[in-house]
């Protein structure tokens, strides 16, 4: 099989298949590993020597608590963070392509030059090294369905109308208009019909 990117660790190599390390030891069988940070490490620095013809002299790390994004760069410490889910859900092109785009941040904002999303710099640096715009979405983390409004909040005196998902202790609140008692009514979704809480 040709693979892409290999790491070389004594008579150890390590090939990299859809996210996970594969070890393969002279004279022995291949056997699946889960990518480590020291894996990720030789892979950023090998993906910054291949494609932008410079060394990574920092560090490449996993952050778990990334949800939106795939990765980022961090300016002060000069730091990579890549999202370790992206490795389960899309596998290792996705993450290579992330690998390039931070990239394209780090040795930007070294040299000084734009790497701003919006900098004609890091756009067209980008396009050159084939780096993604956008990660793709995760899906066990997309966004659950809008929670609907349940309560209407409605002012007896000047019937101003306000719109809740939680209840609201109408003896603390008063109208934002008038200043007005409120009265908080249940919208109930299914029958289509409101009931009056007291």
């Amino acid at each position: 099989m040709d693979f892409k990117y290999k790491f070389k660790y004594g008579k150890q190599a390590f090939f990299l298949i859809r996210g996970r390390a594969v070890k393969y030891t002279e004279g022995g069988a291949l056997t699946l590993n889960r990518i480590t940070e020291s894996i990720l490490q030789q892979m950023v620095e090998r993906i910054s020597i291949d494609s932008f013809g410079k060394p990574f002299c920092h560090r490449a790390k996993f952050n778990a608590r990334l949800k939106t994004t795939g990765g980022r760069y961090l300016l002060r410490s000069h730091d990579i963070e890549i999202n370790p889910k992206q490795w389960e859900a899309h596998g290792e092109e996705e993450v290579i392509s992330i690998i390039k785009h931070e990239l394209c941040h780090y040795h930007l904002h070294l040299e000084g030059r734009g790497y701003q999303h919006r900098d004609k710099d890091f756009k067209e640096l980008l396009q050159k090294v084939g780096g993604s715009r956008f990660c793709k979405a995760i899906p066990s983390l997309q966004k659950k369905r809008r929670e609907p409004y349940r309560y209407r909040l409605v002012c007896k005196t000047c019937s101003l109308t306000y719109l809740r998902k939680r209840r609201v202790d109408v003896q603390k609140y008063v109208c934002g208009r008038c200043r007005g008692p409120l009265l908080m009514e249940r919208i109930v979704i299914e029958a289509g019909t409101n009931t009056s809480l007291k």
